[in-house]
């Protein structure tokens, strides 16, 4: 056996004797009556996956990789349709059938497959621009390798617990557009973003689920405490990772900038807190040093604990699991019956050929390619720098999506649509100054003393908010004496 899969192969040994001990749960006694035939029957699929994996190991130290995934995406859905069934039927205990359904994926996730999960173009050559970033070529676009952290794969540093659940829950009812759109975004940033996280031996689907949480893939995003861009900085923490003004810009707003300074956080903060990946987004969220504060010395406290988890903010309580489960469900979409849109994210440039501004070339690009939302958000998100309703002049060099070139030379140079974009751009909106501030009431009222008043006749009667004293002070009395025909200053009660 190869010495890298001997290593992959004992790494699985405490999950496969985990998984061992839970079919064997499945299949044994203990329950004072015995379980009916079908459920037996439900029982045996259980123990069949669980056996297809061993198989599947097999054929990947023989090095028939390709048979090995074909063994385990079978087993998967032999475990899913076997769980659905356990669900309608009496005696059957479905959690039984969760708890190898976590542990199958995790061990999809273990390296004893490969380096890379189901869909990756693992023979695809390496590339690297002239500026030597990697390149498209070295970014496979299917489905994301799991790469490691601190030597652990990132799905075993998630916790399928009840928080966890619960945001897999949101993402996939209330969030799920939000989802979505954070996926297409992150397509068209992807060579930007990615190359950052890679250089830090981060994993992709941890960049996601903090894009998808902070922003949904908005550049130019701003929270109501100040935070700003893609991976919402706040401006002090920016400045310590080299993000701020350059000539103008806010360089929180640019993808790549806002990745490498969150790569760097997170690799700073994984340090302090000893690889505990759940409190170090805690402090993403929560700040650094409120973390350190609750933590003290043992950074190997769950994040849920309630010595943790009661003493942070309900946000960051929400902010953590949300983040994971965003990232498992970008290794797993299938596994939760969910389809990521296929979106090809190589990025081109357009030179303009008749002034535009990015608004202009949203109208004239309209819907194409199958994008129905419009391009408004990737051509913003591909030109940071640029003001979307300034006109851009003719030779000026614009980002987009590759597959956008030639679209712009049919539409949006000559024909009826970028007149029409220039006609809409250019509408004229009356203007008028705003009506002038209407004038504040009057604090004080005024009254005449008439004969037989008193001041506390007078302050019972016509100034229900204030008191004789008051009234007295604010009127210089001597002794609480007032004369007939005197104007008295009285606390308006409006």
């Amino acid at each position: 056996m190869p010495v890298r899969n001997a290593v992959r192969f004992f790494r699985l040994v405490p999950w496969i004797a985990a998984l061992m001990q839970l079919t064997a749960c499945a299949s044994g006694g203990g329950a004072t009556k015995p379980p009916s035939a079908s459920v037996n029957a439900l029982y045996g699929q259980l123990d069949q996956a669980s056996q297809a994996y061993e198989t599947a190991l097999q054929q990947t130290r023989a090095g028939d990789t390709q048979g090995a995934q074909k063994t385990l995406d079978a087993s998967l859905d032999q475990l899913k349709e076997a769980a659905a069934h356990c669900g309608n039927t009496p005696g059957c205990d479905p959690q039984r059938f969760f708890s190898v359904f976590d542990h199958l994926l995790r061990l999809k996730d273990g390296s004893f497959i490969g380096d890379q999960t189901p869909g990756d173009d693992t023979g695809e050559a390496e590339a690297t621009s002239p500026a030597g970033q990697p390149g498209a070529a070295s970014l496979p676009q299917a489905q994301r390798s799991v790469t490691l952290l601190r030597g652990h794969q990132l799905s075993e540093l998630i916790a399928m617990n009840g928080p966890v659940k619960a945001a897999l829950e949101m993402w996939l009812t209330q969030w799920r557009g939000n989802l979505m759109d954070a996926y297409v975004n992150y397509q068209y940033l992807r060579q930007e973003m990615w190359p950052q996280y890679q250089e830090q031996g981060l994993p992709e689907a941890l960049l996601f689920g903090i894009l998808a949480k902070e922003s949904g893939g908005k550049v130019h995003a701003v929270s109501r405490s100040g935070a700003a861009g893609p991976l919402q900085f706040m401006y002090a923490t920016g400045l310590r990772f080299g993000l701020g003004d350059q000539e103008g810009f806010d360089t929180r707003f640019d993808p790549a900038e806002s990745a490498r300074a969150n790569a760097a956080y997170m690799d700073e903060q994984l340090k302090v807190f000893n690889d505990n990946l759940e409190l170090t987004l805690a402090a993403y969220n929560g700040g650094e040093g409120r973390m350190r504060r609750l933590v003290g010395d043992d950074t190997s406290v769950s994040f849920y604990d309630p010595r943790i988890y009661g003493q942070v903010s309900q946000e960051t309580r929400d902010y953590v699991p949300s983040v994971l489960a965003a990232a498992w469900l970008f290794l797993h979409p299938d596994s939760y019956n969910l389809r990521f849109p296929r979106v090809d994210g190589l990025t081109g440039s357009v030179t303009l050929q008749r002034a535009a501004s990015l608004s202009e070339l949203t109208v004239c690009l309209g819907s194409a390619n199958d994008m129905p939302d419009g391009w408004f958000r990737t051509l913003r998100n591909l030109n940071p720098r640029l003001d979307p309703q300034q006109e851009q002049p003719i030779g000026a060099v614009l980002q987009v999506p590759k597959a956008l070139e030639n679209v712009y030379a049919v539409r949006c140079v000559n024909g009826p649509w970028p007149i029409l974009a220039s006609d809409l751009h250019n509408a004229v909106v009356p203007v008028f100054p705003d009506p002038p501030p209407a004038s504040a009431p009057d604090p004080v009222v005024r009254y005449t003393v008439r004969h037989g008043d008193t001041l506390n006749g007078i302050v019972r009667k016509r100034s229900g908010c204030s008191s004789e004293s008051e009234v007295a002070r604010m009127n210089n009395l001597k002794f609480n004496h007032v004369k007939v025909g005197q104007v008295l200053k009285l606390p308006s009660c409006r």
